[in-house]
């Protein structure tokens, strides 16, 4: 007995904490006695498979694409103005890892708005530095599906968005 998933084969999927994925397609395996239906979820990027309970997907945080609209919400979030707070790093640096591990994109904008840094300004540490790209980063991949154009230009496109806020 298959269940019906509402992910099909060659569907681009985002999963919280690794990003933008492939499905691949469904498998069949016995775990612990019992016979379990997999969605088999390719994550280019980190040469990484997942595979998730056909029947869990949903509760994972398994998503399809944003919607353009979600995506403009996101990219109205980057134009804004940075929140500056002045708590200590390592709090600030935990909020922003959930953020980006959320999966949500106007999380993840904010992540980015926050952790960007003019090149006239002071520089970054380099956690900061690395924060700032795994969250552009998370964030361009899903906008370059949406926009059919390819990570690097998405990253520029992204960066001119702020720039020219």
């Amino acid at each position: 007995m298959t269940k019906k998933s509402e992910f099909q084969s060659g569907d681009y999927v985002v999963y919280p904490t690794h990003g933008v994925g492939l499905i691949k397609g469904t498998e069949s395996q016995e775990i612990a006695g019992t016979q379990l239906d997999l969605l088999v979820i390719d994550f280019e990027q980190d040469r990484m498979t997942l595979r998730i309970p056909v029947g869990k997907a949903k509760n994972s945080g398994l998503r399809r694409l944003s919607s353009r609209k979600q995506m403009d919400a996101a990219i109205a979030k980057l134009k804004g103005r940075a929140r500056v707070r002045r708590t200590m790093w390592s709090r600030r640096a935990q909020e922003y890892e959930a953020k980006i591990n959320s999966g949500d994109p106007v999380s993840i904008a904010e992540v980015v708005r926050d952790l960007r840094r003019p090149s006239n300004q002071g520089d970054q540490s380099y956690s900061e530095r690395q924060m700032y790209q795994a969250a552009i980063d998370r964030l361009a991949r899903e906008f370059a599906k949406i926009e059919q154009i390819d990570e690097d230009a998405a990253v520029t496109k992204l960066e001119k968005l702020m720039d020219a806020a």
